[in-house]
Parts: structure tokens; C-alpha cells; sequence
């Protein structure tokens, strides 16, 4: 218990292992406004300056039983200061972090969904010219872009020259590209 004599940090800190709540008290009001001041300097916010005081206080009371302080308490509290707004910084360092991959994330999922939206109006511009191209201009592309087969196979297959096929294909290509241009225009 506390009498009206001043009493050194290190009584302060004996008498705080003892469960003083009085001595705990001392610390309080000795050290607040200056590790608030500390604080609040190295944050510019008065709310998480607060904060951070208020649990270095709590965690002092916490750990009272078995506090070792090899400095002075005023070093400590100082470096636990000191520590708690690095710690601060830390986390909104890596909350940012977290937040800007989360928007490149969406933006990218995005652009994926927009890329696949243009994939698909694409290939249903493409399947509709190719509907309207000529009959036999329509199988060799087919047999060509769909199947793969080469144009001597594509020949073999129909029964036509090779000169034919490419004609065709030739053809087909021509009035595709010409149907799509003004899809390329407006998507690019």
C-alpha cells in the first residue's frame, strides 16, 4: 500500500508484482501523457495513440507477476511505445497489401469476364458468317478450321483439285475477315 512518500520506479515496479493496484495506478499516472505524447508523435492520430497506451497499460498489469525490466520503466514503456505503433504500421502495411491484391484480383477476374463476354460475341459472329458462306466454301473451311485437315486431305475427302480447295479457302477467309473487320473495330 501506497503512503504520500514518493517512490521510485523500481519501488513502483515491486510493489506492481505484488498485485499493488495502487502502485499500478503510480505508473499510470506518472508515464500516461508522456507515452501518449510519444504516441500520438509518431502515429498523428490521437484515437490509435490511445490505444496503443491503453494496451501497453493493460498488458503491464497482465504480465505483472512475472515483469523483468532490465532498463528503467521509463525505457521500457518508451520501447514498448515504440514497438506497439511499429506494429501498427506493420498491419496497415500489409492490410494495404491485401487490399490492392484484392483489386487486381477483381479487376483481373474482370477483364477475364469482359475478354471472355468478347471470346464468346466473337465466335458467335464467326459461326453466323460461316453459315452464310457458299456450300462448298463452307465444308473445306470447315474441314480445314474445324477438323484440321490439310489441304491435300481436304482434296482426297471431296474429291476436287488442290487448287480448288485453296480457292475456296481463300474465299471463305476473304469474306470472314471482311464480315468481322467491323468487329475488330468496335472491340479493339
Amino acid at each position: 500500500m501506497l503512503t504520500n512518500e514518493p517512490y521510485t520506479d523500481q519501488d513502483l515496479l515491486q510493489l506492481l508484482r505484488q498485485d499493488d493496484e495502487q502502485a499500478f495506478t503510480a505508473i499510470y499516472q506518472r508515464y500516461w501523457d508522456k507515452m501518449l505524447v510519444t504516441a500520438m508523435h509518431r502515429l498523428g492520430n490521437l484515437e490509435e495513440a490511445r490505444e496503443i497506451v491503453q494496451d501497453i497499460f493493460c498488458g503491464l498489469w497482465k504480465r505483472r507477476a512475472g515483469l523483468t525490466i532490465d532498463n528503467s520503466l521509463n525505457t521500457y514503456l518508451a520501447s514498448a511505445v515504440k514497438f506497439e505503433v511499429y506494429k501498427r504500421f506493420a498491419a496497415k502495411s500489409r492490410q494495404q497489401r491485401y487490399q490492392q491484391q484484392a483489386i487486381q484480383n477483381w479487376e483481373e477476374a474482370a477483364n477475364d469476364t469482359v475478354d471472355q463476354l468478347k471470346a464468346n460475341e466473337l465466335q458467335s459472329q464467326l459461326a453466323a458468317l460461316v453459315k452464310e458462306l457458299p456450300e462448298k466454301c463452307r465444308i473445306v473451311y470447315r474441314l480445314s478450321r474445324e477438323k484440321g485437315y490439310t489441304q491435300k486431305q481436304i482434296a482426297a475427302e471431296l474429291r476436287i483439285a488442290e487448287k480448288t480447295v485453296e480457292a475456296h479457302l481463300a474465299s471463305a477467309l476473304r469474306k470472314l475477315r471482311l464480315g468481322l473487320s467491323h468487329f475488330f473495330t468496335f472491340f479493339l
